[in-house]
């Protein structure tokens, strides 16, 4: 893997970012359906009070589904089914920390939306194909298939 900042070069290595920003859309859908099905099978475990906070409840199952998974397998489920993992600026796995910053980057760029079409219109437009949360931390969400090249 070529680099600048450890990450493969978007213009030499082309295969890493190929279709990603569909891939991590794809993921997206993906993860929801989980998220919701977690949400909702956990629901008893709250006696049902969460129901009363269900919006609230549903962030932080999401949180913590997205936070573990990244830190363990350096991309949500949706994403590992996608093929699409991030990788820090050096080119590494996210460690825990890491994946708790992207995830709440993520989580306050769906707070408040206007953050999250920037972030998708910066993955369809910038070369390393990044959102918000991948351009402040330096990250980027690369093709898993191509680190076999």
């Amino acid at each position: 893997m070529t680099a600048a900042f450890g990450l493969p070069d978007p213009y030499r290595d082309t295969a890493f970012y190929d279709d990603v920003a569909v891939k991590r859309g794809l993921a997206w859908v993906v993860d929801v359906i989980c998220i919701t099905t977690l949400s909702l099978l956990l629901t008893p475990l709250t006696l049902f009070t969460s129901i009363l906070y269900f919006p609230l409840f549903y962030v932080m199952v999401g949180f913590v589904y997205r936070t573990v998974s990244i830190a363990k397998w350096s991309g949500t489920p949706g994403m590992r089914l996608m093929s699409v993992e991030l990788r820090d600026a050096s080119g590494r796995r996210f460690d825990l920390a890491t994946a708790a910053l992207h995830t709440l980057g993520y989580t306050v760029s769906w707070t408040f939306f206007p953050l999250q079409l920037l972030s998708g219109a910066l993955m369809l437009g910038t070369a390393r194909k990044q959102g918000l949360s991948d351009l402040v931390l330096g990250s980027a969400a690369i093709n898993r298939s191509a680190l076999d090249m």
